[in-house]
């Protein structure tokens, strides 16, 4: 059993919109797609026929008619926004692990490393859980590479950290 077709009346505003917007520049594929298969709609021809004519589903095409009928023209060629995933860490956390990246590290230790610093902002309860991806991103934001022997400033430097190593000076 076929399904019925949708009805759907095209304002003589949006089929000028719809025409001048299939003239213009380069626009996304999709959003051309859709307005095509509308102006298809609008000329009457069932959802099946327009999805023959171009690269869409038949389903695609009634919930383009159906998104005119309930939103207009811009609800049927765009995708509503989306608000993407909440960021990780606040701005106070990021502070203090950098903080604390910039500090000694933990005893036993000569430096930092990512998975030590995920590990102490959890102890430290600066976090309720981080992983190691996080804070190697963090990391690389503020260009800090805890890792390195010579990358954090840190306050109090003593003179056991510089040595004279291969000709090059430093402080003894």
């Amino acid at each position: 059993m076929a399904r019925c077709p949708i009805p759907i009346k095209v304002k003589s505003k949006d089929r000028s919109r719809l025409e001048q917007f299939l003239r213009a520049g380069v626009q996304q594929v999709r959003v051309v797609l859709r307005a095509l298969a509308l102006r298809q709609l609008a000329r009457g021809a069932a959802a099946p026929r327009v999805a023959q004519a171009l690269p869409l589903t038949p389903k695609a095409v009634r919930q383009i008619a159906h998104r005119y009928n309930s939103g207009g023209l811009d609800r049927a060629l765009y995708d509503k926004q989306r608000p993407g995933a909440k960021p990780l860490l606040d701005d106070s956390q990021k502070q203090r692990i950098v903080a604390m990246v910039c500090g000694h590290p933990p005893e036993g230790r000569a430096r930092w490393t990512v998975r030590l610093v995920a590990e102490e902002a959890v102890k430290r309860k600066l976090l309720p859980r981080a992983g190691r991806e996080t804070i190697r991103v963090l990391l690389q934001s503020h260009d800090l590479k805890p890792w390195r022997e010579k990358n954090v400033v840190r306050r109090g430097i003593g003179p056991e950290v510089h040595r004279e190593n291969g000709g090059r000076t430093g402080r003894l």
